[in-house]
């Protein structure tokens, strides 16, 4: 179903039974794939690929006791210029994808939330409400980013990571009081299956290591690893951000 508000540009392509709501804006070159939902008031850039069962402009869903999901109602979703969107991917409205950035199979991207350019977020993956990604980040495979939290650009964060907001885990109202994100500055690097502790700050070019439980910030230019994570040394010269091509 193709509503008959939408405003499909040029050598655009839609699959077969996909649903395009009133007021989404499809830019020229696009191809959607079969069994997309288009949700009311999208607007997508042009040269966009969004494949077989994404649903992109999904209303986000409040919980009677949810902490971080707001009654309003979030602005359209907007995917700028050569956006890809993967197979059952799932962008909530009021999310924001930059030019060129991909978001894979399965994955998530939740309401007022940001990608920036260039940047992409792995299969399965998560990406939750009133998130901030920089460009040129690489988010991998189930891959958690918890609410209220940044990702500066150029940063990696490696498959299996977990991140946290809430030290109360959900027991008592004080709770809604102390919720904070992690954020990981500009080039920051965290390594598989690492998990970090609500708060926590990875400094700039800051290194965690694989399988490391991150409790207390991680300084500029250093390595931390370990259960808790200790500080093991300095990222070298040729490592950092700054230094590569």
């Amino acid at each position: 179903m193709i509503s008959k508000l939408t405003d499909i540009g040029t050598k655009s392509s839609i699959g077969e039974y996909s649903t395009v709501e009133d007021y989404v804006v499809i830019g020229k070159n696009c191809v959607i794939g079969h069994h997309v939902v288009l949700r009311s008031g999208t607007v997508i850039g042009n040269h966009v690929r969004i494949d077989d069962y994404a649903c992109v402009g999904k209303l986000p869903m409040k919980a009677a006791n949810s902490a971080t999901t707001s009654d309003e109602l979030p602005p359209p979703c907007t995917i700028a210029d050569g956006a890809i969107i993967g197979t059952s991917a799932v962008i909530y409205r009021g999310a924001q994808l930059g030019a060129g950035c991909m978001v894979a199979d399965f994955a998530e991207v939740r309401e007022d939330s940001s990608v920036g350019e260039k940047s992409i977020v792995g299969k399965g993956a998560t990406i939750e409400n009133h998130c901030k990604v920089g460009a040129l980040v690489k988010i991998q495979t189930n891959a958690y980013l918890t609410a209220y939290s940044e990702v500066e650009d150029g940063c990696f964060i490696g498959p299996g990571v977990v991140t946290s907001n809430d030290n109360f885990a959900g027991r008592t109202k004080e709770r809604f009081l102390h919720f904070r994100g992690v954020t990981v500055k500009k080039g920051g690097r965290i390594g598989a299956g690492a998990v970090i502790l609500p708060g926590v700050t990875v400094g700039e070019d800051g290194f965690v290591g694989a399988g490391s439980v991150v409790t207390h910030d991680v300084p500029p230019r250093t390595i931390v690893y370990g259960n808790p994570a200790r500080e093991r040394g300095a990222v070298l010269p040729e490592q950092l951000l700054e230094n590569q091509e």
